[in-house]
């Protein structure tokens, strides 16, 4: 089967936000794309910023993967099935989705055993050399496309993506009723991870971060206390966490935080920082912690729609600023302006 024809109300082209070298980013006219065999066609309605994006927009590079061609950015999509590939049938034109960026080969030993987020050949939205979702419209596989609930907007279900990472942090701490989390950072993934502690039974969830509006934030979304790194040391709270949810990417916010950690605890390593950081190696054996790192997430969209359908997590809360399409730019820098900043979004298609 060939990719469908588009339907006659649709246009032909679209507007994309395409990153052509660092700092240099672009309006262009592009065509829609058709959806092919089992995928379906979505219109942009709400794209969440990411510090990857501010990243790759700023250095053209994270790590080991570089920007070598002119590149769509964005990976938090939302918004609504307009057209349907031959085959698909998961979805009915209408219907509101959040958009899972990365699609996994499904064939690979990682795939086979559940572990699609580390398969090595996922096609990941704004990973070069993958076009991204900051345009009008993206075509996905079907089971890519999560249908969400009338409690979500195309801004939330855009931010289910962040979500994910917080969920799947929470997993691989293994937090659960009674747990004593420490998260640290309270940038977007920070505040999610903090809310979905809270949600998956946490009793003591301690956030910290430089920012005093940010832990006004963290208070507000259920943070049982927070603490003002750098005017005060996390030794000095006494606070002993189960769980460590290192969010900063900061190498001595690692290394202070896990020094916190209790006996058999578990420190999860999310925040991207340096290639390396220090670990306390001595408290890290003697106290039997189990350090691990997150990549992305792998079967998080449930339960990420329903922790944001029932409340339980506030997404809107995080969105502090609202562009459109040709205002794409000042979005990646809209950070670097306004210390207020948590979570901007792009809308290409303003009502």
């Amino acid at each position: 089967m060939t990719a469908t024809a588009l339907p006659s109300h649709l246009p032909s082209t679209m507007r994309a936000a395409v990153l052509r070298a660092p700092e240099k980013l672009e309006i262009q006219e592009r065509p829609v794309p058709r959806p092919g065999p089992g995928q379906v066609l979505v219109r942009i309605e709400a794209v969440g910023i990411c510090g990857s994006d501010v990243h790759y927009y700023r250095h053209g590079r994270i790590g080991d993967f570089v920007v070598r061609a002119p590149m769509i950015l964005g990976h938090e999509p939302g918004g609504t099935v307009v057209a349907l590939g031959p085959g698909a049938a998961r979805h009915q034109v209408g219907q509101l989705v959040s958009v899972e960026p990365g699609v996994p080969c499904t064939r690979c030993a990682q795939c086979r055993r559940g572990r699609y987020n580390l398969c090595p050949d996922v096609s990941f939205y704004a990973t070069p050399p993958v076009d991204g979702a900051l345009c009008e419209y993206v075509a996905v596989d079907e089971d890519f496309a999560h249908p969400v609930p009338d409690q979500l907007t195309a801004e939330t279900a855009a931010l289910l993506e962040p979500l994910s990472v917080g969920v799947w942090a929470c997993r691989k701490g293994c937090v659960g009723p009674g747990s004593r989390v420490l998260v640290t950072g309270a940038g977007p993934i920070g505040l999610v991870a903090a809310q979905t502690a809270r949600a998956f039974g946490a009793t003591e969830v301690v956030v910290t971060d430089i920012a005093p509006q940010r832990l006004e934030l963290a208070r507000q979304l259920g943070a049982t206390a927070t603490v003002e790194a750098g005017a005060t040391r996390l030794a000095a709270t006494g606070f002993e966490p189960d769980v460590l949810l290192e969010c900063s990417g900061v190498p001595a916010v690692v290394d202070e935080a896990i020094r916190t950690v209790g006996r058999a605890g578990r420190a999860v390593l999310v925040g991207m920082g340096g290639d390396s950081v220090p670990l306390p190696l001595a408290h890290v054996q003697n106290f039997e912690i189990e350090v691990t790192g997150t990549f992305r997430y792998a079967n998080t969209w449930p339960t990420a729609i329903a922790l944001a359908a029932s409340g339980e997590v506030e997404l809107g809360r995080l969105i502090t600023h609202r562009y459109d399409l040709a205002s794409a730019e000042d979005a990646l820098t809209a950070a670097a302006r306004d210390h207020t900043t948590v979570k901007p979004l792009v809308c290409p298609h303003p009502s």
